[in-house]
């Protein structure tokens, strides 16, 4: 009878670990690439948002309910999820090329930020055309805040995002929260509601500027109502 050696049996047992352990590292990547882990979210209502306490960036700041920014004119709103982030910085320069189009529409473009670091808030200015206020309730990023962690790190789709923004020039850092995910809403006027909200599925997930553009000309101003 052929007898298998001890250290053989050792040998393959180690073998056997290691391709068990290569696949499932395998199958947890293809996994993390569905959609199955994305943050799911439950959608924002125009009241949710205009109920928001926004704080004007300025030595004396002045807080106001959201609703203002829109109730005459509508209103295209980033919620930023790191002003340093070169992803965002890429996704603001994309909206402030719509603001000469915006502007014609009569329609105010503006950015949310859920903290302020430092010069932040001003390095983060010349990438977006419009003014920029602080949202430190985080209610532009609800009703259920999304998160996505270093499950991002081993997602295709970030990593084309980045190759994408990098190759554009953009450049960033590391400061400040940036697990939280941000979006854009476009948002008409008076009781028009919400006629766009994307919401960031994962690092550097833009929205697509025609269809931010194609909601900003269904907004009607207040006068018409």
């Amino acid at each position: 009878m052929w007898i298998v050696p001890e250290s053989e049996i050792f040998t393959m047992g180690l073998w056997s670990i290691s391709i068990g352990a290569l696949g499932a590292a395998v199958a947890g990547i293809l996994l993390a690439n569905t959609e199955y882990f994305l943050a799911k979210t439950e959608k924002a209502s125009a009241e949710y948002l205009g109920d928001a306490d926004l704080k004007t960036i300025a030595d004396e700041s002045r807080t106001f309910k959201a609703k203002e920014l829109w109730e005459k004119n509508g209103a295209v709103i980033m919620a930023v999820r790191r002003p340093g982030c070169f992803l965002c910085r890429e996704e603001a320069a994309g909206l402030s090329s719509l603001k000469p189009e915006l502007d014609q529409l009569g329609i105010p473009l503006y950015a949310v930020v859920k903290e302020k670091i430092g010069t932040e808030v001003e390095d983060f200015q010349p990438y977006f055309k419009g003014e920029i206020f602080l949202d430190d309730k985080k209610r532009f990023y609800g009703p259920e805040k999304r998160k996505m962690m270093f499950l991002g790190m081993i997602r295709l789709g970030v990593w084309q995002n980045f190759r994408r923004a990098w190759k554009a020039g953009f450049e960033g850092n590391l400061e400040g929260e940036g697990f939280i995910l941000g979006g854009v809403f476009v948002i008409g006027s008076g009781n028009q509601g919400i006629l766009l909200e994307h919401r960031e599925k994962e690092f550097g997930d833009k929205a697509n500027l025609t269809a931010v553009l194609e909601a900003a000309k269904k907004i009607k101003h207040s006068e018409s109502h």
